[in-house]
């Protein structure tokens, strides 16, 4: 074998090593949308007929998607705006309210009181000296400006929407260039991504916005930040050169923040991670070319990866291509935005698990039989955990074929529900089984459509 040949074989093993991938796991693709020249950022909202909509940035403006119906995932309304690469949305009341760094875009407000029949553009607003913004975050009827020139030095700018259509501009926080901020219980948790901090902001006078703490991150370039419910751990996400490492902190003291581990993707090192989501015991990532990644961080300290569905199959290489943003809806569809492939619109072959921790702690492990039954398309499995363990609930066909896996992991003593979604099968006799290291039970269940 010539020198060259076993160097060009040496480099083929290389590049097929970074850009492998294992096949799309325990998810399925609802819809894929790919209307426009580019895409960022992406939001939901639900309205008061519980109508799901995906609310995705588009380089010519703002999609408006409805998701409610996993068959008829469909376009409903498009509002213009500048070309930007970049472009947030949040919703407050029934009201949409769009940014992005186009010199000139300021703040579009949409009304969304017309889905699903259509969408409004009701104001561009702005105040002087304010054109564009790089992210926008919201709390209550409060909305929070970061980057771009909504306030001096590209800090984080308070506006009051309390009124949606005549939002006030309140107080602001000039210390450092704000990328991207969190807002819980009147503290801004906002990544100053030019100097390697993380700045923690006292907002609960909204005129006078003072910074308590601020401390340094691991590596350069703080992008993206999200605490948990409990507000006990803080994600943290970067974009620089080394990539993928999504970090947990202890933030339960603010006077003692420490490092406790972080997480890549199973078996790929080399796709960068952008934004990050946090849904109860659910972390969802953006995870650029290595797509949606669903983590559990029921204990921060040892995340485990438990889901993804790749939107960038092409490569894991460290660009900013690829899945761009995230958002989990209550029905448990999960959309994301790919910077070229558009909008995603996946779910999981299990849905979130309930854990009752209101009820005493079973005596004995039990299998309860599913509601409804007979059930089209979801159903609800119901089950008890006497001690901790290793458990496993699987759904069979009637020839004994395993056709989802509902739980596969440790769980703690407690009761629990799971729902099943048989969407993708077809009617007939399905039978679900639950396994420890001491028990096993099956229950038959009817799928009718």
């Amino acid at each position: 074998m010539t020198p060259k040949i076993l160097f060009i074989l040496i480099l083929t093993a290389a590049v097929n090593i970074c850009y492998s991938q294992l096949p799309n796991q325990r998810t399925y693709l609802l819809a894929n949308l790919n209307n426009y020249p580019g895409y960022s950022g992406i939001w939901g909202y639900v309205d008061d007929n519980q109508r799901e909509y995906a609310l995705l940035g588009c380089v010519n403006g703002t999609s408006f998607v409805d998701i409610t119906d996993s068959s008829n995932i469909v376009e409903i309304d498009f509002v213009p705006g500048l070309v930007s690469n970049w472009r947030e949305i949040k919703t407050y009341s029934h009201y949409a309210y769009v940014v992005s760094e186009a010199i000139n875009s300021k703040l579009q407000i949409i009304d969304l009181q017309y889905l699903p029949d259509s969408v409004s553009l009701v104001a561009t607003w702005n105040y002087s000296g304010y054109t564009y913004t790089h992210a926008i975050s919201q709390s209550g009827p409060y909305l929070y400006l970061s980057g771009g020139n909504a306030c001096a030095n590209g800090g984080v700018q308070i506006l009051d929407v309390t009124d949606p259509l005549n939002p006030v501009r309140r107080g602001n926080n000039t210390s450092r260039y704000v990328h991207d901020c969190r807002v819980i219980d009147d503290t801004i948790w906002a990544t100053n991504i030019l100097n390697q901090k993380v700045s923690v902001i006292n907002s609960t006078d909204k005129d006078n916005v003072q910074e308590i703490r601020n401390f340094n991150t691991l590596q350069s370039s703080p992008h993206n930040i999200a605490l948990t419910d409990d507000r006990k751990y803080m994600l943290l996400t970067y974009e620089n050169t080394d990539p993928g490492k999504l970090e947990f902190w202890d933030v339960k003291d603010l006077q003692n923040i420490t490092y406790i581990t972080n997480w890549q993707p199973t078996d790929i090192v080399t796709s960068g991670i952008h934004n990050i989501e946090i849904y109860d015991t659910l972390a969802i990532a953006a995870h650029y070319t290595a797509g949606i990644r669903i983590i559990n961080i029921s204990d921060p300290a040892v995340p485990v990866e438990i889901a993804w569905y790749d939107t960038r199959p092409q490569d894991n290489s460290n660009t900013y291509n690829g899945c761009w943003g995230v958002y989990k809806f209550p029905s448990g569809k999960i959309v994301g935005s790919d910077v070229t492939n558009g909008l995603f619109v996946i779910k999981l072959d299990f849905l979130t698990e309930v854990r009752d921790n209101s009820q005493t702690i079973p005596e004995k492990f039990e299998l309860e039989q599913n509601y409804p039954n007979p059930f089209n398309p979801e159903t609800n499995v119901g089950f008890g955990i006497s001690h901790p363990g290793l458990v496993s609930l699987k759904v069979y066909d009637a020839l004994g074929k395993e056709v989802a896996v509902l739980v596969n992991e440790i769980k703690s003593a407690g009761r629990y529900n799971v729902a099943f979604d048989g969407s993708d099968l077809p009617s007939g006799i399905y039978f679900y089984k639950l396994e420890t290291e001491t028990f096993s039970n099956a229950k038959k269940m009817i799928l009718l459509k």
